[in-house]
């Protein structure tokens, strides 16, 4: 979440934080263990604001998603729970994908993308080529017991499932475009996800003012 943040509000975006029943945003401890921790989840622990945001996040059913040129999914093992069983999630990503709004979404955050659908009725990730965090880097990190894998779950649902793969797993990523859906492998690639829809915005409001 955090990357993503800040490279969207370096950039004269101004963000919201959403999530599927609102209020606080559970985020794993072991996001600030010295061994793990970004200079943006630095940032983040001395950024009153931002830790509001996600202390008090909009319930997903409250936001109206027209209001919004770029769209998010952020993972997390948190995502596993809740992004992909959510009709009400799939209704508004059925919206922004039918406005042509950027949508992007990292690790775990793509299985937000399950519910959606295409203008014509079927389902968003139906032939779609994106990544999310891999089966068997899930099994590498030992936290099997989350109700949905992502790769699994992707694949089970007829996306063109990419990814990069090394010997061990925990670093390797990938970024895959397919037209405004923008997704990547692992949380690493937060800020490349982020600055690709703000080019795809960029385009779009070229060709809107030609």
């Amino acid at each position: 979440m955090t990357a993503p943040y800040y490279r969207f509000t370096e950039h004269g975006l101004s963000v919201d934080i959403a999530s599927i029943d609102g209020g606080e945003v559970p985020i794993d401890p072991i996001s600030f263990k010295w061994y793990i921790i970004s200079e943006d989840d630095q940032r983040y622990l001395q950024d009153a604001e931002f830790q509001q945001k996600a202390k008090h996040s909009i319930a997903i059913a409250d936001v109206n998603i027209s209001d919004y040129d770029i769209v998010f999914l952020a993972g997390g093992w948190g995502a596993a729970y809740d992004l992909g069983y959510s009709e009400v999630l799939g209704e508004k990503i059925t919206q922004a994908y039918a406005a042509a709004t950027p949508i992007g979404a990292v690790c775990h955050g793509p299985l937000g993308l399950l519910k959606a659908r295409r203008p014509d009725g079927k389902l968003l990730v139906e032939g779609l080529s994106l990544t999310a965090v891999t089966d068997k880097q899930i099994e590498e990190l030992g936290i099997t017991e989350t109700p949905q894998h992502p790769e699994s779950a992707l694949r089970a649902a007829g996306a063109a499932f990419e990814s990069n793969t090394r010997f061990y797993d925990l670093l390797a990523n990938h970024v895959v475009v397919d037209g405004i859906v923008v997704t990547g492998q692992n949380q690493n690639a937060g800020s490349e996800v982020a600055f690709t829809l703000m080019e795809l915005l960029h385009k779009q409001r070229q060709m809107d003012s030609k």
